[in-house]
């Protein structure tokens, strides 16, 4: 299983090789009338999609920080096992890092309460028509699904900012 991890931390065609195989699982079950052709063209169209914005995140992030994308992986492994590099040029690509890191959720903070608006509307909008239709069940659930994945978001939003605030203050000490 870890290095399953790692590889998928590290290799972008792995990473992509599973897109593309959970693309084509939710295509069957979405499109079962569908001739399976079309599974794998949306498969293939959505996963080339989300790799190539994955492939430019990590070239920005990387070029930020003065590392490969390997090194990057590795620097972002080591920071959720709150591992401390000893090399100082390694400090110093961390560093960059974290302060990237930091950057971006902040900015990106303003907007999270518009983000949970959005979501609230969404999960209503869906229950008002559930129950306009006279079919509560399924907007039940999604209601409650809405509710667990902006649970979800929110806390892995806060352990992240914990673990670069934890990291950011080792990398101060001596």
């Amino acid at each position: 299983m870890l290095s399953l991890k790692r590889l998928l931390d590290r290799s972008l065609t792995a990473q992509a090789t599973l897109a593309f195989l959970l693309g084509l699982g939710i295509s069957a079950l979405i499109r079962r009338d569908e001739h399976p052709a079309v599974w794998v063209f949306h498969s293939a169209l959505y996963s080339g999609v989300a790799i190539a914005v994955l492939a430019f995140q990590r070239r920005r992030a990387a070029r930020a920080v003065g590392t490969d994308a390997g090194g990057l992986a590795d620097l972002n492994r080591k920071i959720r096992h709150q591992e401390v590099p000893r090399e100082p040029e390694e400090q110093a690509a961390m560093r960059r890092l974290v302060g990237e890191q930091l950057g971006q959720m902040e900015r990106a903070g303003k907007w999270v309460p518009y983000w949970l608006g959005a979501m609230g509307l969404v999960a209503v909008g869906m229950f008002v028509l559930g129950a306009v239709s006279g079919s509560l069940l399924f907007p039940l659930v999604f209601a409650v699904a809405m509710v667990a994945l902006c649970v979800w978001v929110l806390w892995m939003r806060r352990r992240s900012l914990d673990r670069l605030h934890s990291m950011r203050q080792a990398l101060r000490q001596p």
